[in-house]
Order: C-alpha cells, then sequence, then structure tokens
C-alpha cells in the first residue's frame, strides 16, 4: 500500500494525557501549533468550553468581524458509481435518479438568482456519463451567467480538466477526504473511483494548480477517530498554506445525517464535541474562514455562528434541484436538519448582532489563478 506523505503523518499526540495546565496554556497561546491543537482537540478540554468559546469569538470577529458569509448548493445529478456506505445515493441505493439539463438548470438558477445569494455550490455523484466533465463544464458556464461565485463539489479531477472548469468560470472546489485513516477510508468505499485515497487527497494541489483560487476541506465526522482526523485536517490545511499561500482555504465541520441506507457512525459526534472541535480549529487557525452548513439543526447553527463559525449555507435543498417550481423528484444525499428560508435565518444573525452577507467576490476576478508552489 502506497505510504502516507510525510506532512500528513500526525506526531503521537492522541496518546498524550494532557492537564489543566496544557489546555490553559494551549487557549492562551498567541502562535498555536499542533500541539497545542492536540491538547484542544483531547477529552481534557471539555471542561474548558467556556474559555474556549470567548477565544474562538474574539478571534473570529478580529479576522471576520461580525459578518456571516452565506451560500447555497445546487445538486446537479444523484447518479453515481460509488460504494459509499454511508451516503443514500451510493450505486446500491434503490434511490430515484436524475440529472439537470441545460433548460432546468436556467430555472434553478433564475430561482437561485431571486434569493440574492451570489455564492453558489454545484454538486454531483461520481464521475458518471450522466455528469462528466464536459456535462460539468457547460453547467459551470451556464451557472456563472446568473452568480458571481461558482464554486463545485463533486469527483477529483485532473489538473488539466480543472483548468478547462476554471476557464469557464468556476472559481472554487470543495472536496472532503471523508477520513484520512485509509484503513476505514477503504473499509467505507467498497468500490467505485472513490476508492482511491489518493487520488483523493491530491485533488485540491491539482485543483489549485488547475487554476482554482480556493480549495474547501474537511472530514465525514464520524466515519474514523474524529480527533486523529482533525489533526490530519489540520496538517493537509497548513500544507496547502504553506506551499498555495495565494490560494483561498475554508474547512467544514459536516457530520453524518440520516441517510437512504441507514448507515450509522461508529465513531459518532455529539453537538458538544462539535462545539469543542469548531473552537479548537479556530483557535489553531485563526485566518480561514470555518464552514457549518444545513446538515445542523437550528440550535448548534445559531450557537456556532460568529463562535469560530464564518460561512454557512442556507436554504438549501439536497435532491437534484428543488428550487424552481419544475424540480423533479429524486433521492437525497442525506436529510437537511435547518430548513429555515433566507429571511429566517437572516433575522436570527441580525438578533445575533451578526451580518449576513450575501456577495464579497466579483466575476471580474474569475480569471484562472496561476500560484507560484513552494518547495520544500
Amino acid at each position: 500500500m502506497q505510504k502516507l506523505p510525510e506532512w500528513l503523518n500526525p506526531e503521537p499526540w492522541l496518546n498524550r494525557q494532557y492537564t489543566t495546565a496544557d489546555i490553559e496554556r494551549a487557549i492562551g497561546a498567541e502562535a498555536p501549533t499542533e500541539r497545542e491543537l492536540a491538547a484542544l482537540l483531547s477529552p481534557a478540554a471539555t471542561d474548558f468550553l467556556e474559555p474556549m468559546a470567548r477565544r474562538a469569538q474574539a478571534i473570529t470577529r478580529r479576522h471576520f468581524g461580525q459578518t456571516i458569509k452565506l451560500y447555497t448548493p445546487l445538486y446537479l445529478s444523484n447518479f453515481c458509481n460509488g460504494g459509499c456506505r454511508y451516503c443514500g445515493i451510493a450505486a446500491d441505493r434503490k434511490a430515484k435518479r436524475t440529472v439537470l439539463d441545460k433548460e432546468h438548470l436556467r430555472h434553478e438558477m433564475e430561482a437561485i438568482k431571486q434569493m440574492h445569494l451570489e455564492e453558489l455550490v454545484l454538486l454531483t455523484g461520481e464521475r458518471m456519463p450522466e455528469a462528466d466533465l464536459p456535462y460539468l463544464r457547460d453547467c459551470v458556464a451556464i451557472a456563472a451567467e446568473y452568480i458571481h461565485n461558482v464554486n463545485i463539489e463533486v469527483f477529483p479531477m485532473a489538473q488539466n480538466e480543472y483548468r478547462q472548469l476554471a476557464d469557464a468560470g468556476c472559481t472554487g472546489v470543495t472536496l472532503y477526504q471523508e477520513t484520512y485513516d485509509p484503513v476505514v477510508y477503504k473499509k467505507m468505499h467498497r468500490w467505485g473511483d472513490k476508492r482511491d485515497y489518493f487520488q483523493r487527497l491530491d485533488a485540491p494541489e491539482r485543483a489549485l494548480r488547475g487554476g482554482m483560487r480556493a480549495v474547501g476541506i474537511g472530514v465525514l465526522l464520524g466515519l474514523a477517530d474524529p480527533r486523529f482526523d482533525l489533526l490530519c485536517t489540520y496538517r493537509h490545511a497548513k500544507h496547502l498554506l504553506k506551499n498555495y499561500w495565494q490560494a483561498g482555504l475554508s474547512i467544514s465541520f459536516p457530520r453524518i445525517q440520516p441517510q437512504l441506507g441507514g448507515f450509522e457512525p461508529d465513531h459518532p459526534v455529539d453537538e458538544k464535541m462539535l462545539a469543542q472541535f469548531i473552537f479548537a480549529l479556530r483557535i489553531c487557525l485563526p485566518e480561514i474562514p470555518l464552514v457549518l452548513s444545513t446538515r445542523e439543526p437550528q440550535r448548534v447553527r445559531d450557537g456556532m455562528a460568529g463562535l469560530g463559525i464564518s460561512k454557512m449555507s442556507v436554504a438549501s435543498k439536497t435532491t437534484v434541484g428543488g428550487y424552481s417550481d419544475d424540480s423533479e423528484e429524486s433521492t437525497e444525499q442525506f436529510s437537511i436538519s435547518d430548513e429555515r428560508n433566507i429571511p429566517e435565518l437572516c433575522e436570527m444573525l441580525r438578533t445575533k448582532g451578526l451580518e449576513p452577507v450575501f456577495k464579497n467576490w466579483d466575476a471580474t476576478y474569475r480569471e484562472p489563478a496561476e500560484y507560484v508552489r513552494r518547495e520544500a
């Protein structure tokens, strides 16, 4: 089996016993490192959530002000060749499959444009004849006619394929490793293209070399030891920041939600643990946008807004299409927990003294980025 890259191998921080002094030192550290992150992720830090929250909030305000950036996802297709145990649209699920044609996509974009959002994420399953590169390139070009900031969350691609999408108007790629534990990864991905761990691991770098201006990373919390996975997420982020320092980077915290197939996680993450993890990553990665989607219930999103989280999805649909009146019925990838519309979410944010941001990107800057990679 291919070895993990050296930059990903975490130090044995997880096996250490952390004291009260270790946790207090980590919370107050001016330049926290992986050592401090491991302490803040440890079970010993669960009794320090209040001081962690105060520090995370202060850091968030310093770097992001009182703002929460909003975006919405649009599923283009739920066809998939993958055998992911945790996914509602895996190839062996008895799911109703559909794909948006160009006319229907334009109807969806008209509906989304009426929501006044200016950041969109286009999603598919793994690479399929129904949703391959030419199809995705056409969809990006159409979406870019309506929305300033068009991103994708799809299958891993080659550098030249990412370049084609950047040329069509795509500005960013979100690609979760799901888990950085290669043994668990193999167990969770029974067949299909996604079974290739390293093809997925290297994709964010290929996207940046292909001209994308931003990448989003993360793990699916619950598949493996979340503390190991989050230490690896931190290391992945630091690697990307070191080598592509001009690029944008964000981290998401998705947890497993109910889906067709009924998968139950081996390492469940409760709300208290999720809050601890968000605070820890915010303290140790102060300038990185942290994202919380509508996977999470209202109370969690309300509580985390501004306490580390600086970006949220809103009015999300996890069926194909779903925004226009002529959307066809299809099986959703997972269940949405926060079903509030845009006015309802914005009212909550303003009640907390936060300002929802609908646009912070202009189509003028869509030309593919060119990076000078920093070699070690």
